[in-house]
């Protein structure tokens, strides 16, 4: 157990009512490090003789149930499939996958604790612990209430609720391992209410980004703020996952935290324009004909200055004759989001529109008069982002460019919209075209 905030004097020693050694502010810990601070609470189970080496299966099953989707059991009663939205199977993967992983760690520390038990120098530990409504299976009922009694319930109860509340406020990351989760006098309690709001909007509707955003602020720094895609905390920043990978199959919705420097306070990011539908519009039809960029793109991300609780960021791509352009990073990240996700076996419109000309365009790029194909295939990811910021966000296609055997064939037979259908902008992403060529015995090369 790290904790990342100093203390004056040694905390408390455990036993009685204490089941960690908090300070008493302060304290941020990864997953890792918390789950190791509450096993004093699964040691007092052990200590009660409530759960022996012959209980190992069952505890095993029950933290499995409460963490899955789809149980009797679960402690996120998410159901996830083919027809649900984009953020609601992002987060249901997440709670699966981090579910799995606390649910190895129980079993390990369940059997550890048996022979290498965590000592106790105030007393047997009793600590009341509210009924949170977690379900158990009628085995770890019956073993726990009947074997141990209600202080030993009591016990368990806590324990399972702070794991709970760790894999809930580890949903918004990925990957999720060394968030610094901020840790109060009780755990992981103080996120009661910020994780209900949450889930509420998860469970009952399609959740918004920006709730995302905000719960993942209150995991981190335990504070609320402005609404934003993201946010500097003490010791790093939370920015949506796609910085730095691939477009196509980067999250929509989830962050990652990035160690570094930041301010003492949080600030948010905020995108330049609120409301993306007063931005000037270019028709991709009136971008000037001009000549494909020479040379490699490259990008960066470029914060803004920190007005308020707030400051805006931007992706600048540059070409070889130091050239740039500049793409508001909320406008890029709303576009990612928005795109839709296409099969690359599908027909590519004709008619074309070139990168360099698009990510220089003023306000946002749209067509009302027939779908039109942008090519950042070979690109670095940022580009391609910075991509999706310059297009008006609302009938813009993403998908990988074809890999056909005759490149030659790759627009052949195809035609321009008839208008039966709204015009789109599509865009290539993903590695450059590798066509292959056919020897004579069928083989390829």
């Amino acid at each position: 157990m790290t904790a990342h905030s100093p203390t004056s004097t040694a905390p408390p020693a455990l036993g009685g009512s204490r089941w960690h050694t908090f300070p008493a502010a302060g304290t941020t810990l990864t997953a890792r490090e918390f789950f190791t601070a509450t096993e004093p609470l699964l040691q007092g189970v052990i200590d009660a003789g409530a759960l022996t080496a012959a209980d190992d299966a069952l505890l095993a099953e029950q933290i499995r149930a409460t963490l899955a989707l789809g149980t009797r059991e679960t402690s996120l009663p998410l159901r996830i499939g083919p027809d649900s939205a984009p953020p609601a199977r992002e987060l249901g993967a997440q709670a699966e996958e981090i579910g799995r992983e606390l649910a190895s760690w129980a079993t390990a520390s369940f059997r550890r604790l048996l022979t290498d038990r965590i000592p106790l120098p105030a007393g047997p530990l009793v600590v009341r612990s509210h009924c949170y409504g977690h379900l158990l299976t009628p085995a770890a009922a019956e073993r726990l209430l009947h074997r141990g009694g209600p202080v030993t319930m009591q016990l368990y109860n806590e324990w399972l609720h702070q794991i709970v509340l760790l894999r809930d406020a580890l949903l918004p990351f990925t990957p999720w391992q060394d968030v610094p989760l901020r840790i109060s006098p009780l755990g992981l309690r103080h996120l009661e209410e910020a994780r209900d709001t949450f889930l509420t909007e998860l469970l009952v509707r399609r959740v918004r980004h920006t709730s995302v955003v905000a719960f993942a602020r209150r995991a981190v720094t335990g504070t609320d703020g402005p609404d934003g895609y993201g946010f500097d905390a003490p010791g790093g920043t939370a920015l949506p996952a796609v910085l730095g990978l691939p477009p196509l199959t980067a999250p929509r919705y989830l962050l990652t935290w990035r160690p570094g420097p930041a301010p003492g306070a949080p600030v948010s990011y905020v995108a330049e324009l609120p409301d993306y539908y007063a931005a000037p519009r270019t028709p991709v039809e009136e971008l000037p004909a001009t000549p494909a960029a020479a040379g490699p793109l490259t990008a960066r991300v470029v914060p803004g200055p920190v007005t308020g609780a707030t400051r805006t960021a931007a992706v600048e791509v540059t070409r070889a004759d130091g050239t740039a352009a500049r793409v508001d990073l909320g406008q890029a990240l709303r576009g990612h989001r928005f795109a839709r996700r296409e099969d690359a076996a599908a027909p590519l419109p004709a008619r074309t529109a070139e990168l360099w000309t698009a990510l220089r365009a003023p306000g946002l790029v749209w067509t009302g008069a027939g779908d039109t194909t942008v090519d950042a295939t070979g690109q670095d990811p940022l580009v391609t982002l910075a991509l999706l910021g310059r297009l008006y966000p609302e009938n813009v296609t993403l998908r990988a460019a074809a890999h056909p055997a005759n490149p030659a064939d790759d627009r052949a037979g195809r035609t321009a919209p008839d208008g039966g259908g709204p015009s789109r902008l599509l865009v290539l992403a993903g590695p450059p075209h590798t066509p292959t060529t056919a020897k004579k015995n069928g083989a390829e090369s």
